[in-house]
């Protein structure tokens, strides 16, 4: 069996077992090296502009691809095998997918589930509650926590997982706001491009776990069939197959209602939150997709 389905399996069985080790998934030395660099090169124009993402994630990547390169001819293949399992463990996540969803879930009131529901809108000041946006949030933090580090470790190894790992930290979240406007637009294109293959492969193999026609044409209608510049037609298809419209009957009466920017939040109870729990058995069952197609190419030779 190939080294790399074996480090993905453990980096799966480890991260979802262990939460004591998912802690170690910290990335503060990473906004404290961008703080650095800010502290440095203040008015720069090139860390002001375009060549800040470069400043930001080169060194620590040139490092991983150096240890990579380095240990690619190791005779028994250990110590790169512990390598790439190391690296894959850590860009994983970080934050585990499923007790996010379960949080939100088996929130005791709503004020509780709002909060919970927060962690999976990492882009968002405030959460959206409603059915439909919970469900698209659950599907781009399954992009950005799971697949779209798997898909560029199978294709590029430790440097491909770290690499997607400090873009996406650098287009959304705490990194961002360390970094001027100008270098956490182009991580944010930058992202825009890593994920659009992705979401791609995502969205096909939501069509072969789901329904296959629904998923189909929402991922038409939203222009799945180009290049957008974004994944839309992830989230429309994954609206499509949960099929949230069921969740919105099953809405209980309004239970509080937030004001903010001039307009009012409604947020009300539904019970079970059916739409997330089948948003996230889809989820899983397209890792399961995955898997399943890079055991084929294990066995067909394709892997190393």
């Amino acid at each position: 069996m190939s080294v790399t389905l074996i480090a993905v399996v453990i980096a799966l069985v480890v991260g979802h077992t262990m939460p004591a080790l998912v802690a170690l998934r910290r990335y503060d030395w990473f906004i404290r090296w961008l703080e650095w660099l800010g502290a440095q090169l203040g008015e720069n124009t090139g860390w002001r502009g375009g060549l800040g993402l470069v400043f930001a994630i080169a060194p620590p990547l040139v490092l991983v691809a150096l240890l990579q390169a380095a240990l690619h001819h190791e005779p028994l293949g250990l110590l790169s095998f512990l390598f790439s399992l190391a690296i894959l463990f850590y860009a994983w996540g970080p934050r585990d997918l499923d007790h996010d969803v379960e949080a939100v879930v088996e929130a005791a009131d709503p004020d509780a589930r709002r909060a919970a529901a927060g962690r999976l809108f990492p882009e968002r000041d405030a959460p959206s509650m409603d059915g439909g946006s919970l469900v698209e949030a659950v599907f781009r933090c399954a992009l950005w926590r799971w697949f779209g580090v798997l898909f560029w470790f199978l294709l590029l190894g430790p440097f491909g997982a770290l690499l997607y790992r400090l873009v996406s930290l650098c287009a959304q979240g705490e990194a961002r706001k360390r970094m001027p406007e100008g270098a956490s637009q182009t991580a944010r294109a930058t992202l825009a491009i890593l994920d659009w293959p992705v979401a791609q492969l995502m969205t096909l193999s939501l069509a072969l776990v789901g329904n296959f026609d629904s998923v189909f044409s929402a991922w038409k209608e939203s222009g799945g069939a180009g290049w957008t510049g974004d994944t839309r037609f992830l989230a429309a298809a994954a609206r499509a197959s949960v099929r949230s419209e069921l969740a919105d009957e099953a809405l209980d009466d309004v239970d509080a209602e937030y004001t903010a920017d001039g307009g009012s939040t409604v947020a009300r109870v539904i019970p079970g939150l059916p739409e997330l729990r089948d948003a996230m058995s889809l989820v899983w069952r397209i890792l399961l997709l995955w898997l399943a197609v890079l055991a084929l190419f294990v066995i067909a030779g394709w892997v190393a």
